[in-house]
């Protein structure tokens, strides 16, 4: 009898692995409704709380998410990951709610950032949305160009691309148009093969009316990775920003819908808001 009690048991384990590595293959390819119908069968622990908050965060729908995460967060205190994505959590729901109780939910995505960190100074998304807080934020709320330096200088020493990066993104704030983009050129030379790192040129340039040099480093960046859904999305994005190319715009946008994504691409959800922007004239 104890030994068929054993193979029930193990048998019961083995299927809630491949019931979450189920989940998490249908969450990297953006199916995330399916991969929360496979994760409402398993036994709640810290590892399937967090794949449904991530899952209601890419869905959009962020208070679902920080009810998951922090009770991901509760059976991993010590987890860097659980703290961030509470961060990232926290930070959407400051973005889309009102006055009155966005300003708590910024200052709960700042100490959550600063736990990952703290929890794990090598987790480098962590590190690089905690830069993006502290020079968006206003003082009140825990942000400030210094803070975001301190950080920045400690993101060139662990990645001297995304570093560069991180101090043109500063230069721009404060004017200093020609330091930002000698520093995106440096991040692209610091990491020739990454799209990324072109794109943020491209962007950039396009943002200063560059349009001739923006467009070659589109075309840069396409050459590299030419399926690449991520150059769809930036393309399309700057033309409607720049209310220019806009067939050409949403043309992009279509291919992107149609495209194979991953959670590392801009939502789908973002994709349509701009293609309605283009198709009623930027």
């Amino acid at each position: 009898m104890r030994a068929v009690i054993v193979c029930l048991l193990a048998s019961v384990s083995l299927f809630g692995q491949d019931s979450l590595g189920r989940a998490e293959e249908l969450y990297q390819k953006t199916e995330y409704k399916s991969s929360l119908e496979v994760l409402a069968a398993l036994k709640p622990d810290g590892a399937v709380e967090l794949l449904i908050g991530k899952n209601y965060f890419m869905l959009g729908e962020y208070k679902r998410a920080t009810d998951a995460l922090q009770k991901a967060y509760a059976f991993e205190p010590r987890s860097s990951v659980c703290a961030h994505w509470l961060g990232r959590a926290f930070g959407r729901r400051a973005e889309t709610s009102n006055w009155f109780v966005a300003p708590s939910y910024a200052s709960k995505a700042r100490q959550y950032f600063e736990q990952a960190v703290a929890l794990d100074p090598s987790n480098g998304e962590a590190e690089n949305d905690l830069f993006d807080y502290y020079l968006e934020a206003p003082g009140i709320l825990g942000g400030g160009y210094e803070k975001a330096e301190a950080v920045a200088a400690h993101i060139a020493k662990r990645n001297p691309a995304e570093g560069a990066f991180a101090r043109a993104q500063l230069a721009d704030r404060r004017s200093q148009y020609d330091t930002a983009e000698e520093q995106l050129r440096r991040a692209m030379q610091l990491a020739p093969r990454s799209v990324g790192r072109i794109l943020d040129l491209a962007k950039y340039l396009a943002k200063r009316g560059r349009y001739q040099e923006s467009e070659a480093a589109f075309d840069k960046a396409q050459q590299l990775e030419p399926n690449a859904p991520k150059i769809l999305f930036a393309r399309a994005n700057v033309y409607i920003q720049e209310k220019r190319n806009l067939d050409q715009a949403r043309g992009l946008l279509v291919k992107y819908l149609h495209s194979d994504l991953s959670p590392d691409d801009p939502p789908r959800q973002a994709a349509e808001k701009l293609l309605k922007q283009a198709s009623s004239g930027g």
